[in-house]
């Protein structure tokens, strides 16, 4: 039996944004730690060591690869049909999906068909993950009060630091079980609750109303029959550097989370559970840094807090390597806390109602699945890759290179923060967005800042 929908007030939609993103992205990274941990051995066991990960990296690229094709697909409906029933069935796919790989035969079971059936099945990930981004964003953002957008926005985002705690907190207690109970089935049961947090998720979605700015636009028979089309028609350069700020975000979070966990455990021989406890660490410090820069967006700006995190990740890029490189049990957690918590949480926290402010209700869902998903091609799925590709390109094993292409990353996001206006004070009304757009001349105020504070009509 469904839950009657009703009127939502703003922290119960927030709310319910949280939940379903974290069960969401649960299930994401449970894919992404089993990845570094569990399928080089089970479904690839019949490669080198180096190539098993480099073939079980390489499923998890394909997840990210699928991403596009979700967000591309709900998107359309979302902005055609609506926010929430798009976000029901996104959960019901990633749930449904996560689960059916803890249910999968291994390579020696089933042979051949064990990889080629984990592909399948992170594609439908994929898909259920690529299309879930948009429509939680707005869930939360076109709901949020005046004023608070970036606190209630940060609601939707702490769903992948939330997931991250949730996936290294049941691979950390499966870790436990001895090495053999672990392969044999201990990995199967965190994949398996997804079920249970499937169930929970979709009550809450259920509850919960269509959003009052895309009623709006039903209302007024304003509903884009294309909006794809028309988002990349009408604001194609935005789209673009909305990318650009996204690549730091997502090689951040894909290098600590997966590559640097493996990286630890399997070249430096670091204790597993000791590593997903640095992580669980940083994720969770991660969840209230990303709320806390949400709410502060809303007082000094999008873009400067998103500057402060990103120039942060910058700076510390060469010494997190250093670190991460002495196999200091207490220097790589410390790594991890600073990466995933600091540097993350301070560059995601705003990203939700910044990104949301920059595009119409027309065309907004599509154009922040388009956004998010298209740049976690190259910002997440094939970061692990390209740091295993460039941890071997050193010749010794070492990080140096990645601490490099990190720097390079940070530096690409920034300029294109740089160039994008400050969003903070514009409504999500598509005209409130048209007047700040087409009528509003720009003027120095001297601070460097730009943006609506830095306009006059």
């Amino acid at each position: 039996m469904s839950a009657p929908a009703r009127p939502a007030s703003p922290r119960r939609v927030a709310l319910a944004a949280a939940v379903g993103c974290t069960i969401e992205w649960y299930d994401f990274f449970l894919y992404g730690t089993a990845a570094g941990l569990v399928f080089n051995k089970l479904y690839f066991n019949g490669l080198s060591g180096s190539a098993a990960t480099f073939a079980s990296f390489g499923t998890f690229a394909v997840g990210f690869l699928a991403r596009p094709v979700g967000g591309l697909i709900f998107g359309h409906f979302g902005d055609r049909i609506g926010r929430k029933a798009m976000l029901i069935w996104t959960l019901v796919i990633m749930g449904f999906g996560t689960a059916l790989v803890g249910l999968l035969p291994t390579y020696d079971s089933i042979g051949v068909l064990a990889p080629v059936a984990l592909v399948a099945l992170r594609i439908l990930q994929g898909v259920g993950v690529g299309g879930e981004y948009g429509g939680a964003v707005l869930l939360a953002t076109e709901f949020a009060p005046r004023g608070r957008r970036g606190l209630y926005g940060s609601f939707a985002h702490i769903g992948v630091p939330g997931g991250l705690f949730l996936a290294s907190g049941a691979f950390a207690l499966a870790s436990r079980l001895p090495d053999q109970a672990f392969l044999d089935w201990g990995w199967r049961v965190c994949f398996l609750l997804s079920i249970v947090l499937l169930a929970i998720g979709s009550w809450i979605r259920l509850s919960i109303m269509e959003t009052p700015v895309f009623q709006q636009v039903q209302a007024h028979q304003q509903v884009s029959r294309l909006p794809i089309a028309e988002v990349i028609r009408a604001q194609p350069r935005t789209l673009l550097l909305g990318m650009g700020t996204r690549l730091i975000e997502g090689f951040t979070y894909n290098l600590y989370s997966v590559y640097l966990l493996t990286y630890a455990v399997n070249d430096l021989g670091v204790k597993r559970s000791s590593v997903l406890n640095a992580i669980m660490v940083g994720a969770l410090l991660g969840v209230v840094l990303t709320v806390v820069s949400g709410a502060l967006s809303d007082r000094f700006g999008r873009r400067r807090i998103y500057s402060i995190g990103a120039g942060f990740g910058l700076l510390i890029a060469f010494p997190v390597a250093a670190m991460v490189q002495s196999g200091d049990l207490r220097a790589i957690s410390a790594a991890f806390i600073g990466g995933l918590g600091l540097v993350y949480g301070t560059v995601y926290g705003p990203l939700a109602a910044f990104w949301s402010e920059l595009f119409d209700t027309r065309y907004r869902f599509s154009a922040l699945n388009a956004l998010y998903q298209v740049s976690g091609v190259l910002a997440s799925g094939f970061t692990p890759l390209i740091a295993a590709w460039l941890v071997e390109l050193s010749g010794d094993r070492s990080l140096w290179f990645v601490a490099a292409y990190n720097v390079l990353l940070a530096i690409i996001s920034l300029a294109c923060m740089r160039a994008l206006p400050e969003t903070l004070g514009r409504e999500l009304d598509d005209r409130a967005v048209r007047r700040t757009r087409r009528e509003m001349t720009p003027v120095s105020t001297g601070d460097g800042r730009g943006g609506i504070a830095s306009y006059v009509e």
